[in-house]
């Protein structure tokens, strides 16, 4: 497959000094939107409140030239920009098996990634490793994700169904009380 199309809905509501979306969009290697009618009209959008699992059963939809698009907002915003997002988009709300982030914020905490991570992770579910290794190769973290989460991103990059995808996270981490 192709280089996956990378597109980022940016709210500017972060530092934009530690904004990976800025940094990617300026290294050619996403598309950055600050307005919402020249976002893609199809594709994934990673949200981490969605609950339903990207993975190799999105495979179809992007082979079909959807694109992986992800929200630039501020942690604390997220609920209400998600709900924003989903009024003025019909794009595919999907959520990523759990990571640990290596970004200077939230080093080690799982799934708090910084938008260049989670389209690293987003890449290797696809088996787009080369990708993935471009868009981090600019940040001085990059090299620390994949270690931090090797095992992991090259167990996820193997996994066959979404099904197995999900049971596979928990190999690696402690299963939350709730899921």
């Amino acid at each position: 497959m192709e280089d996956i199309p990378l597109h980022v809905i940016h709210l500017a509501q972060d530092d934009p000094k530690k904004c990976t979306s800025r940094k990617l969009s300026r290294n050619g290697l996403c598309h950055l939107h600050t307005n919402l009618r020249q976002a893609p009209k199809r594709g994934l959008l990673l949200d981490p409140l969605s609950g339903v699992l990207i993975g190799p059963e999105d495979y179809n939809t992007l082979k079909r030239g959807a694109a992986i698009v992800s929200l630039d907002c501020s942690w604390k915003e997220i609920d209400n920009s998600i709900k924003y997002l989903n009024e003025k988009t019909n794009l595919d709300n999907r959520t990523l098996p759990v990571v640990l982030a290596a970004n200077p914020i939230s080093w080690g905490k799982p799934g708090r990634l910084s938008n260049v991570e989670a389209f690293a992770v987003s890449l290797i579910i696809f088996e787009q490793w080369e990708q993935a290794r471009s868009i981090l190769q600019p940040f001085k973290f990059g090299d620390e994700f994949f270690n931090l989460n090797r095992l992991p991103l090259e167990a996820y990059s193997q996994a066959k169904s979404n099904t197995e995808l999900a049971e596979l996270q928990w190999e690696f981490f402690d299963k939350p009380e709730h899921v």
